[in-house]
């Protein structure tokens, strides 16, 4: 019985990894310019509001993010709630650590990446980058800092719109899905009703 499980998940393994690593030209064409598109346009809108350190590391949190958005589109973690309520909460939680602990970077930029960790668990809102988005906004330059609360709207909610929106439209091309569809729908169970009584 153990063998029969090992050997599925084995096989089921080995087909997800044949999967990610075939090669279809189309697709990382489609990828490439999604992810051109997406980041090209957070970069021309930031570069007009924000100095040029700043902005890349803006860029280096949008990056993250579009590694999954537009290479791995099926991932839990890529999808729009993920990818927007992760960088949204992140923001938030890395602005009011900042806030309540200015002067040690060490300790705030440590606590601001854990508690984005499980904010992002508890709300399942779980995506990677959202932990970057947190530590930019406590190890930033002087211009994120004095934003303050701004941050979380721009650049950050502006840039992670800009990258869902770009999604929809190349990932939705050929035989893409996004959102993904789910892999198990629930079943409609049909309703109880009450015996009909024939006498």
């Amino acid at each position: 019985m153990a063998r029969q499980i090992l050997r599925k998940h084995y096989r089921r393994a080995r087909y997800v990894l044949y999967r990610e690593t075939l090669i279809d030209a189309k697709e990382h064409v489609l990828t490439f310019i999604g992810s051109f598109v997406g980041i090209g346009l957070i970069g021309l809108l930031n570069s007009q509001y924000m100095v040029a350190n700043d902005n890349l590391f803006m860029i280096g949190s949008f990056g993250a993010s579009s590694v999954l958005i537009y290479g791995i589109i099926n991932s839990p973690l890529a999808q729009p709630r993920n990818l927007i309520g992760g960088h949204v909460i992140c923001a938030i939680i890395g602005v009011t650590v900042l806030k309540v602990i200015p002067n040690e970077v060490w300790i705030a930029g440590a606590l601001a990446v854990s508690l984005s960790i499980v904010a992002m668990q508890i709300t399942k809102t779980l995506h990677p980058p959202g932990g970057a988005t947190a530590l930019i906004a406590v190890t930033g330059g002087a211009k994120i800092k004095e934003m303050g609360y701004l941050y979380v709207l721009s650049p950050v909610f502006t840039g992670v719109m800009i990258l869902f929106l770009v999604a929809l439209v190349f990932n939705n091309m050929r035989h893409r899905h996004y959102p993904a569809k789910p892999l198990f729908r629930k079943r409609k169970h049909p309703k109880h009703t009450a015996p009909v009584n024939l006498k």
